[in-house]
């Protein structure tokens, strides 16, 4: 039997937690998915998506910095949550360029999995079209703003588990960009390696080694076996 002391429920199932434990991860631990595209249990949660919203206790909240308590209410797969979060996806969609049938990260893509479980069918609003620069200068890595979602999860790697700091986010509301830490602003003044763990968590292709384009055919690749909600669930 649970411990009410160290319980929270998740749409009315019981979750036991650690102290210090954030409902996200409480709740992946205890084999419950909730959305998300800028957390990683690797590293400090960032709370900038806001794909993994809850409603705690009445409360809306983000599930990734929110500490669980014991006998908190917590809602996750409620109606009004769930269109929250798929209207969230869209506008992550509509304000770059992600045309996954031709890109690379397809059946990879973190972005695209979501929006699969959470029932996207189209974005139902006008596409920006954007059009940031991209860094190809360097010999081994790729960057392309296009299809970046500002989730600071390259950021947070570079700098806790590569030790590198060589990203960072830069500007104000639709104008946020990811930038380049180097004299030039390039990754070719960088000290980025094609295994830097910073590239390795990109949730989309905003980040990519480069001649490593299609490499697993369609029925292989990280989504086509399993949806992402499976994936987390057997993680953990």
């Amino acid at each position: 039997m649970s411990d009410p002391k160290n319980t929270f429920t998740l749409d009315g199932q019981p979750v036991e937690f650690e102290a210090g434990q954030t409902i996200m991860n409480a709740a992946l631990a205890a084999g419950h998915y909730i959305p998300h595209l800028c957390h990683h249990r690797e590293f400090q949660p960032h709370g900038s998506c806001k794909v993994c919203t809850v409603r705690v206790n009445g409360w809306l909240s983000a599930s990734c910095t929110t500490p669980a308590s014991a006998g908190a209410k917590v809602e996750s797969d409620a109606a009004d949550i769930q269109d929250a979060r798929r209207r969230i996806v869209q506008m992550l969609f509509i304000e770059g360029n992600h045309f996954c049938p031709f890109c690379v990260k397809s059946g990879n893509c973190q972005l695209q999995a979501v929006a699969y479980h959470l029932g996207m069918e189209d974005t139902s609003l006008p596409h920006r079209f954007p059009s940031r620069a991209m860094d190809a200068s360097h010999p081994e890595v790729v960057l392309d703003r296009d299809r970046c979602i500002n989730c600071s999860l390259c950021v947070r790697a570079s700098r806790d588990a590569d030790g590198k700091e060589l990203f960072g986010l830069s500007g104000r509301g639709i104008d946020t960009q990811l930038v380049v830490n180097s004299p030039t602003g390039l990754l070719k003044d960088t000290n980025i390696e094609a295994t830097d763990r910073a590239i390795q968590v990109c949730p989309t292709g905003a980040l990519l080694v480069k001649r490593r384009g299609y490499e697993q055919p369609i029925g292989e690749r990280r989504f086509d076996a399993q949806t992402i909600e499976c994936e987390f669930e057997s993680k953990y």
